[in-house]
């Protein structure tokens, strides 16, 4: 320990010493220096004594130093020193420079001194001034780190005093501020203190510079952290400690006199100073702490050194050398809450030491002091056990002599350390009068522990971490409140309100406490150091005076100096399971192998052969083989040729066997869905992480742990979900190769598949790729930290796969973990943000359920629960009898490492059980009544079942070698017991497949109907029904899933050491199971039984209304039933072994036993089976229901409805034949079996075992030592597994952490994890850490957890397919998709105009062309129909293909995928497009202005002031004044223009309430090509149409407008076109172009076209009238560039295109152009529709109105039936945005809209909306109250006026014009049924009317504006002589006055 230099001649050292002696040489002027070989064969003795100088007293300060110097640094003998004379004329006073400066810090502490960059200030001791500290600033290079290494050779520092600088040589700066030293000036000798300031800002005295020896006068402090036991060094490949030089809190203050002060203050300081400003209560102030890199609480990285080589060689600056033993243990950093340095590992090669140093020297991790203690010889052989020491408090003296016989560990230490450490929460209030646990209390409180520890428990540092805190907590509870509410003072006092343990109380009160254990603890109180304790300690251990004790504690206490403690574990249980667990796993699997390769452990077999009195077992079994040779087919192996003999027979096949397939379940559906929500949410948040609107389709790899079998088994899950078809990946015949693909073992080959996938993922950025990383709890060490070369290669593949660069900066790679473990993917670094972190949803929520499953999930909550009073069958049990063996055999064989101890035990149990099952039943005596059982249930299984089926047993070995030694011995007691036929023993490891013998295949083969000759199981799920011992190998489970027919899960080999939650929780998930939920009897036992609180820790989270359930399980069951069962062990679980015993048979109905095996991913209900024979008549009949509707029912492959669940069993069952051949479908033909057959076979199934053992969770033996830890409980409830460390490679952040709680949800677990750990350097998140920021999140990153076995498979299998569903949803729209209306209305000619193949219309040809009237849009079938004298129409004509109500709401859609040349809304984001949305950042969002654009016009009689909002990117397409920069006009292009890439047309919206949801992004649809774009939007919507689209031009219309509707866009568009057309002219004529020159045209655009086709007509038939035509998407620019270069384009008014209908007809395209109405996208020429304008006020139908004007204004209107439109069905906004409501009261009451008009001056509710959207309502639903001759009178329509306003669709119309010189139809011949005038203008005169004839009873309807102009139109057009007209036939619309409501006045035609 510590002395391995003693007589060693090392390279380092040899160095070192050259290096020192030259040195000496150097400076010394007469002395010889001393020989280098004496100084490296110094005796060992002088450098142990001088190497820990700090433990003697204090005040021996300068003696002390002189030794130090001598020993400790090995360098030049002390010499006297001759100084040269100072100059003449200098200062040589004390404390002053040689220029005469004050250097004392008491002097200039308040100075402002400037040190250079590089230089700190340090404090100087002067022999001459022993009170005082001079101040100088030193080069930073020149000083130590942390760890007395790396400080540079030689010295650079300047004089604050005087401000000299560079002084080069110490000697010299010695001289200069008058040290006048009597030895050899050093640097290291007098430079002794950082300065650092204080809070006042005054310069005091910080910590002790760390120079080489030095730290050891400290406490020593040690790198490994609290782990789980008190001795355990996770991950550590042998024992190590650090030291380092932090100073520790004073004990406690209050006790002065028996007090250390600061281990710093190595100086004497008078006691009256030691609480000055600098030090408070004993510890550095805050400002001190956050300028030093080591903080108190921060136990530092430093190296195990042996003894000489402590520290850095003297003045070297290479670091250690790397030949310096050392351990991974150096880097298990604490890292302190409190630190704001993080910690640099810059020390030197990190070495693993060899297995056999482990207890060796380099195993002590404190270096030790004062005397060696002798360890004596013989040791372990007296003891039986190897004493574990752990170092407490104070100074370790050393151990020599026999030391390979002791283990010593600084766990013990370090938790000491860190709980003296204050959590960060009271630091933040300056200096803290709130004080850490003293030294005295702590090792009082650790004795009250070890005191109640019962003999066969091992101590756990968890649970003393919490019982410190406690303390610390209740004693400072009035502090910690104080502190809640105010902020001390600087200098706070002193509480006294608890009166401090003294040092001198604490060996009375420990021995007091130790008196009433039995002598179990023994203290041991030793005067001057702890070395007479430990000898006294060993010497009684040699006397044999402590065989009853388990824990020695040696205190040694005085009055003037702190306390010195260790503990030793002298126990032999205690000291071999903390000896052993300080291996870590890969050192623990080399000392098994040597153990077994070495032949130790053929002690144990021959001390086994002698226990059995018949002789060795062997020749027992043999002498039973020779006996039974001739007789093999006897009753045992007789059931094996059944199963094919019944199988002939047909009629006694046992049908419970089903390997159950691919199915989902609620709850995998609803965490796929929650999956979902959270990818939505990445791409939905401002960050742009994530587009996915621009993925077209999914990919995805799986990555798997390097097992083959859960290689297998999710393959088999891929290939059954269907998933691959499904995405599109793969085609119809799919192959095992092909499945292979898309899953990676995490393998040596794992990189080529990785590589692969990474390339795509490149080529295809269009894909998103998903990357599962499946078992992700697996592997998570840092591929930088290859602390383990001797491990193989796929260590730290994850971290190199995984976190490379190219997945992190992938923008299509989404990574999602998937764990039943998550805890060490929850730490501080971690790379997955808490809102990606996705937990399995608990099943019951407030008593409800929330997902109707017919399973219950058994898992760890649900175990534990069963060992609770109430339960007849406790699943979790213990083998007291094995553990007593175990014990017994460990002190006998203490050299021999417990699990093989364990393994051979085990073995030996089951070999005698076998034994004894097969008659040999004296062997009975040799195994435990656990054992037996099991191999009783597994042997005699298959002979239950008249198949053969049976039960699986699983041994679980984690050791490799040991369970290859298991399957050996195993396999041959199974054979000379003639057994090979009986049941299978299947090693299981996870490096190769399932082998098992040919016989058994052959069962599965037919169970599973297989006909594939070469079929071999892969899975363990396949064994389904096998009897069978699977020795379940491999240090921890990767992943493997069980079958159903698991009934033994013995789990007493399970290394116990290694407690830590993960590998805990991992074991025991092997068992979870899935019990079925079904039903029958005893409902109420079964419900308390089943439906406890949910367990939050291991299963639930539903994070939004997650509440407690009150009250414990326990507490809810009947009183009767809480007296707590006796034990689990042999005793009272042996009942249950007996297969046939009714004990079972009751028990089982009462735990609710129907029981599936969780397929890890998909389980469907077994058959479910009553096992009381009352029921078997009810559930024959419900059988053969079942069966006959098996029969009957066509299966979907999706899961039925939850109420058809239970019934359609049978149904899935047979369908799953179609999905796989080696799916078992008993009932598929049995429909027309007769009854007596049924019955038989429900009796048989109740007696095969492996129904029964499917029926009701396995049974799981752990080791007891596990046992205790997983049933014990805390005060919540909380199970003390789940508070141990969560995983290995992490740590706990601090001791001073909250206690979980059983309440706590999954979410509230992580965020507890994510604050409390951190993880180790070996951990692959190490390095993920920017100071809390939270861009060390990943955001592409997701995590779910759930429980082992539960379906997390499935769940993610079933996320990829509805994610994909999403993509393709995402890439689809829903666009009308109806037939244009009233086709059988138009004339049928047989005159054609044009060519079909025509590109263009003939203006000549189409100027013949005749208009049509009728609408054929399929929007306006609720529309009135228009005649014309052309048509004749039969009311069957327009018969109502629709119910009234379902009209208006219901068009049918399609769904369409977006082609490449879609419009989009904002949800779409490329990289194509970004710069067009306005995210380019040479654009800023705001940089855009606003401009006033002018202009009169007299119909609405005053001047329109419009608003441009223009982005400065769109700024050239308009023209501003030079000076002032108004807006004077936007740019036209000229007619003759021709380019590729311009668009002439400006494109104007028109939009309201679709800021989202329009589809203004035209940058794919132009194809790239540059045109204006301009959105016509309300004023008060301006704001956030600008938000949504910056980068686009705005107008907005005035405010008046902002109730309006379209018709007054579409009017504003059209009026500022036609001025910006005069503007245009006038501007350019002045550049000499000719007004007719200038490009007239405009396109007004819906907002919801979303894709343009055109159709390709080949025309190359033999005949002329032959032509075949196809359909494809086109862009818009090639659409309106065609249209642009229509010959003779400016001849045109309008333009347009069809609608898209998918049942578009030849006929229709036939004719290439038509005269008719065009709609939603079309070009208006302003230039010759200058007079024809859109009615403002209108807001339905203003379109059909605008295209009659236009046409009776002789314009011509041409639709290119080649184009056609697609629009997307936007369920928001447009004319869906105007609500009339009451303007009386807000409650949204429905108006009909027959009250949507009133009679003028009548008291009726007035509404708020316009009149006129009143108007047009009211006459499209009721008009037939003013034109009762009109209703379905289509050869009599009405006479509409100037207008066409819809009155219905039963109501045809007439449409004239009164301007002269109009088209209009010819009056003759039609006589109509009623006249409309609408706001009639001057046009319209009396002679005009008069023109047309009436039907007698005939009705008028007038609409005006006001009362007057009523009247006044009535006189002017003479109305009154052929029309009547009556007072009560005046009507108004339902508005008040203000609202300006229109007029109607009715009447008859005379």
């Amino acid at each position: 320990m510590g002395n391995s230099y003693a007589g060693h001649f090392k390279t380092t050292r040899f160095e070192e010493v050259l290096h020192n002696s030259i040195e000496a040489s150097l400076r010394s002027n007469n002395l010889v220096p001393r020989p280098i070989f004496s100084q490296l064969y110094l005796e060992a003795e002088q450098q142990l004594s001088s190497l820990e100088a700090g433990s003697r007293a204090e005040n021996e300060d300068e003696e002390e130093e002189e030794e130090e110097e001598e020993g400790s640094e090995s360098s030049s003998p002390p010499v006297s020193y001759q100084m040269k004379p100072p100059p003449e004329g200098c200062c040589t006073t004390d404390g002053f420079c040689q220029a005469g400066k004050d250097l004392r810090l008491v002097s200039i502490s308040n100075d402002h001194i400037e040190v250079p960059s590089g230089f700190l200030l340090v404090g100087a001791k002067s022999p001459n001034l022993p009170d005082h500290l001079l101040v100088c600033a030193v080069d930073k290079r020149f000083l130590p780190d942390d760890n007395g290494r790396n400080a540079l050779l030689g010295f650079s520092g300047n004089c604050v005093g005087c401000g000299k600088k560079g002084f080069c040589y110490f000697t010299e700066f010695s001289n200069h501020i008058n040290l006048k030293l009597t030895t050899q000036p050093k640097k290291q000798k007098h430079l002794k203190y950082y300065l650092v300031r204080n809070p006042q800002g005054a310069l005091t005295k910080g910590s002790v510079i760390c120079w080489k020896g030095a730290e050891f006068r400290g406490r020593q402090s040690s790198a490994s952290t609290c782990s789980s036991t008190l001795f355990q060094l996770p991950e550590s490949s042998g024992l190590s400690g650090s030291t380092s030089s932090e100073p520790l809190p004073a004990a406690n203050p209050s006790a002065l006199a028996g007090t250390q002060q600061t281990a710093a203050a190595t100086d004497h300081i008078p006691s009256t100073a030691a609480f000055s400003s600098a030090v408070y209560n004993g510890k550095e102030s805050p400002k001190q702490q956050l300028m030093k890199n080591n903080l108190s609480a921060l136990t530092r990285p430093s190296v195990l050194g042996t003894l000489t080589n402590s520290g850095p060689p003297k003045k070297r600056h290479k670091g250690w050398s790397p030949e310096s033993p050392s351990s991974t243990e150096t880097w298990n950093l604490q890292l302190n809450t409190q630190a704001p340095n993080r910690i640099k590992n810059d020390g030197g090669s990190l070495s693993s030491v060899p297995h056999s140093a482990l207890v060796g020297p380099a195993s002590s991790p404190m270096v030790g002091s004062g005397e060696p203690v002798s360890v004596p010889d013989n040791l372990l052989k007296i003891c039986k056990a190897k004493p574990v020491i752990f170092k407490g408090h104070g100074n370790f003296p050393y151990l020599c002599g026999n030391i390979n016989d002791v283990i010593v560990s600084p766990l013990l230490y370090t938790c000491y350390r860190n709980s003296q450490s204050l959590s960060r929460a009271y630091e933040q209030y300056g200096a803290s009068t709130i004080q850490p646990i003293s030294e005295e209390m702590q090792l009082l409180l650790t004795v009250y522990y070890l005191v109640q520890l019962a003999a066969d428990q091992v101590p756990l540092i968890e649970d003393l971490e919490q019982i410190f805190m406690r303390s610390w907590r209740e004693s400072h509870l009035s502090e910690i409140r104080q502190y809640q509410q105010a902020v001390p003072q600087a200098f706070p006092h002193v509480p006294s309100q608890i009166t401090p343990v003294t040092s001198a109380q604490l060996p009375w009160l420990a021995g007091l406490a130790a008196s009433s254990c039995n002598d179990s603890v023994h203290i041991i109180e030793c005067s001057y150091s702890l070395a007479e304790g430990l000898s006294e300690m060993f010497k009684l251990l040699i006397e044999g005076k402590l065989v009853k004790t388990n824990y020695v504690v040696i205190i040694c206490a005085s009055r003037n100096r702190a306390i010195d403690s260790c503990i030793v574990i002298t126990g032999k249980y205690q000291a071999r399971v903390l000896s052993e667990s300080m291996l870590s796993p890969s050192d623990y699997q080399k000392e098994v192998n040597y153990q077994l390769v070495t032949g130790k452990v053929e002690t144990l077999g021959s001390f086994f052969s002698t226990l059995c009195p018949e002789g060795d077992i062997d020749l027992l079994l043999e002498k039973f083989y020779q006996e039974n040779q001739g007789h093999i087919s006897s009753s045992l192996s007789a059931s094996v040729n059944k199963p094919t003999a019944v199988n002939g027979t047909g009629t006694a096949v046992c049908t419970s066997y089903e390997i159950e397939r691919h199915q989902i379940r609620p709850f995998q559906l609803a965490v796929a869905q929650k999956l979902l929500s959270h990818i939505c949410s990445i791409a939905d948040s401002s960050t742009q992480n994530l587009d996915l609107g621009s993925f077209e389709k999914i990919d995805f790899l799986i990555c798997v742990p390097p097992s083959e079998v859960t290689y297998q088994q999710t393959l088999f899950h891929l290939w059954h979900s269907g998933i691959l078809l499904e995405l599109g990946l793969e085609k119809e015949h799919l192959t095992k190769q092909r499945v292979e693909q898309y899953v990676m073992k995490l393998d040596a080959e794992a990189q080529i598949k990785f590589k692969v996938f990474l390339q795509n993922s490149m080529q295809n950025p269009h894909t998103l790729f998903v990357l599962i990383h499946d078992h992700a709890h697996w592997d998570l060490m840092s591929a930088m930290h290859s602390l383990y070369p001797q491990t193989e290669l796929s260590t730290g593949l994850v971290d190199r796969l995984l976190n490379c660069r190219e997945v992190k900066e992938a923008p299509n790679i989404v990574t999602l973990h998937v764990t039943s473990f998550p805890y060490a993917l929850q730490t501080q670094h971690t790379h997955i943000s808490p809102y990606n972190e996705i937990h399995w949803p608990s099943s019951y929520s407030n008593g409800v359920d929330l997902y109707h499953e017919n399973k219950k999930y058994f898992g760890l909550s649900e175990f534990i629960e069963s060992t609770l009073s109430g339960h007849s069958i406790p699943l979790l049990r213990y083998d007291s009898s094995f553990e007593a063996m175990v014990m017994a055999l460990g002190k006998r064989f203490p050299r021999l490492h417990s699990a093989v101890i364990r393994t051979f035990v085990l073995i030996q149990h089951y070999s005698a059980a076998m034994m004894a099952v097969c008659g040999l039943s004296q062997m009975k005596n040799y195994t435990s009544v656990e054992t037996l059982e099991i191999t009783q249930n597994l042997i005699n299984s298959s002979r239950q079942c008249p198949s053969g089926h049976g039960l699986m047993v699983v041994l679980r070995i984690p050791c490799i070698p040991l369970a290859a030694v298991a399957y050996e011995r195993l396999y041959n007691v199974r054979e000379r017991l003639a057994l090979e036929d009986n049941f299978e023993i299947i090693l299981g490891n996870p490096n190769s497949g399932i082998t098992i013998g040919k016989h058994f295949v052959e069962q599965l083969k037919i169970w599973q109907k297989i006909e594939d000759v070469d079929w071999r199981p892969q899975t363990y799920l396949e064994l389904e029904g096998l009897p069978c011992i699977l020795i379940f190998s491999g240090m921890d489970p990767q992943g493997e899933s069980l079958p159903r027919s698991l009934r033994y899960c013995d789990l007493r080999l399970i290394n116990s050491s290694s407690l830590v939650r993960t590998t805990l929780e991992q074991e025991l998930g092997l068992a979870a199971y899935f019990v079925s939920s079904e039903i029958h009897t005893e409902k109420a036992v079964v419900n308390d039984v089943l439906e406890s609180d949910p367990e939050k820790l291991s299963s639930t989270d539903n994070e939004d209304e997650e509440i407690a359930t009150e009250g414990s399980t326990s507490e809810k069951r009947s009183p009767m039933k809480r007296e707590r069962s006796c034990s689990h062990d042999s005793a009272s679980s042996s009942l249950s072994s007996k297969a046939s015993s009714k004990t079972i048979r009751s028990s089982l109905s009462k735990i609710a036993v129907f029981a599936g095996r969780s397929f890890c991913t998909e389980s469907s209900s077994p058959q479910a089976l009553s096992n009381s024979t009352e029921e078997t008549t009810n559930n024959y009949e419900r059988q053969k229901q079942k069966v006959d509707k098996g029969a009957q029912t066509t299966i979907s492959k999706h899961l039925p409805p939850v109420t058809e669940q239970m019934d359609m069993k049978q149904n899935i069952k047979s369908a799953q034949v179609s999905i796989t051949s080696s799916s078992s479908s008993p009932f598929s033909s049995s429909s027309s079996s007769s009854a007596p057959t049924h019955n038989s076979f429900i009796l048989q199934t109740s007696q095969c075992s492996m129904t029964k053992a499917s029926k009701q969770p396995p049974i799981v033996f752990l080791p007891k030592l596990v046992y205790d830890i997983i049933t014990s409980t805390d005060s919540s409830g909380l199970p003390k597994s789940s508070s141990l460390l969560p995983y290995h490679s992490v740590m706990w952040a601090s001791s001073f952490r909250p206690l979980m709680s059983k309440m706590m949800t999954c979410t509230e677990q992580s965020l507890y994890y994510r604050q409390w750990t951190v993880p180790k350097p070996v951990h692959m998140d190490y390095n993920n850490r920017n100071e809390g920021r939270m861009d060390t999140f990943h955001p592409r990153r997701l995590l779910l957890s759930g429980p082992p076995q539960i379906g997390k498979t499935g769940a993610y299998l079933q996320f990829l397919s509805i994610l994909s569903r999403m993509l393709i949803r995402l890439t689809e729209v829903d666009v009308y998709d109806e037939e244009e209306i009233n086709i059988n209305i138009k004339e049928e000619s047989d005159q054609y105009y044009h060519q079909p193949g025509d590109m263009w219309p003939d203006l000549e040809i189409f100027k013949k062309m005749p208009f049509d009237y009728t609408i054929h849009d399929p929007k306006y079938e609720d529309a009135s129909l228009i005649c014309s004298k052309l048509q004749t129409i039969n009311s069957e004509d327009r018969s109502m293909s629709r119910r009234q109500e379902d009209m208006y709401t219901c068009h049918q859609t399609t769904r369409m995928r977006l082609s490449k040349y879609a419009a989009y809304n904002t949800y779409h984001h490329c990289e194509q497009c970004h710069q067009y949305m306005g995210f380019n950042p040479r654009y800023q969002i705001y940089e855009s202005t606003l401009h006033a654009f002018a202009f009169s016009y007299s119909m609405l009689g005053e001047e329109i002031q419009l608003h441009f909002i223009i982005p400065k990117s769109k700024e050239h397409h308009f023209v501003f004044s030079q000076p002032g920069r108004q807006l004077e006009s936007m740019r036209l292009p000229l007619v003759t223009d021709k380019s590729e890439d311009y668009i002439k047309s400006p494109t104007f919206t028109p939009t309201t309430g679709r800021h989202e949801h329009g589809l203004f992004n035209l940058y794919h649809a132009m194809d790239g090509a540059s045109h204006l774009h301009v959105l016509v939007v309300k004023e008060y919507e301006m704001a956030i149409y600008k938000k949504y689209w910056p980068n686009h031009i705005m107008l907005v219309l005035p405010s008046i407008f902002n109730s309006a509707g379209v018709g007054a866009a579409h009017f504003l568009i059209k009026e500022l076109s036609y001025h910006n057309l005069e503007l245009e002219r006038n501007r350019q004529e002045e550049l000499g172009i000719k007004p007719q020159d200038i490009w007239p045209f405009i396109v007004i655009s819906d907002d919801s076209c979303v894709m343009w086709n055109a159709v390709e007509v080949d025309c190359s038939g033999d005949r002329k009238s032959d032509y075949t035509w196809t359909e494809r998407n086109v862009s818009l620019k090639q659409i309106l560039q065609h249209i642009e270069a229509t010959p003779n384009v400016t001849h045109y008014a309008l333009i347009g295109m069809r609608k898209w209908s998918s049942k578009t007809n030849s006929a229709e395209i036939k004719e290439p152009f038509s005269c008719c109405h065009v709609h939603d996208f079309i070009m208006l020429n302003v230039d010759l529709t200058q007079n024809v304008q859109y009615n403002q006020n209108r807001f339905t139908c203003d379109d059909v109105d605008f295209n009659l004007r236009v046409h009776s204004a002789g314009l011509l209107i041409c639709r290119f039936n080649h184009f056609n439109v697609m629009k997307k069905q936007i369920a928001l906004g447009g004319q869906r945005s105007f609500h009339i409501k009451s303007k009386v009261s807000d409650t949204p009451v429905s108006i009909s809209p027959a009250q949507y008009i009133c009679a003028p001056d009548s008291k009726h509710t007035f509404l708020a909306a316009p009149a006129q959207l009143l108007l047009e309502k009211y006459l499209q639903y009721h008009s037939h109250r003013f034109f009762p001759l009109s209703l379905k009178n289509y050869s009599h329509p009405v006479l509409s006026v100037d207008s066409y306003l819809n009155l219905g669709p039963q109501i045809a119309v007439c449409y004239v014009s009164s301007r002269p010189h109009s088209l209009n139809i010819s009056p003759s011949g039609l006589t109509f049924s009623g006249l409309l005038l609408y706001l009639c203008d001057s046009f319209v005169v009396a002679s005009f009317l008069k023109k047309f004839h009436f039907l007698k009873g005939a009705t008028l309807c007038v609409i005006c504006q006001d009362r007057n102009s009523l009247r006044q139109t009535v006189v002017r057009l003479e109305l009154e002589d052929e029309w009547q007209f009556r007072l009560r036939d005046e009507f108004q619309t339902a508005n008040s006055k203000e609202d300006r409501p229109l007029f109607f006045l009715t009447g008859r035609h005379i």
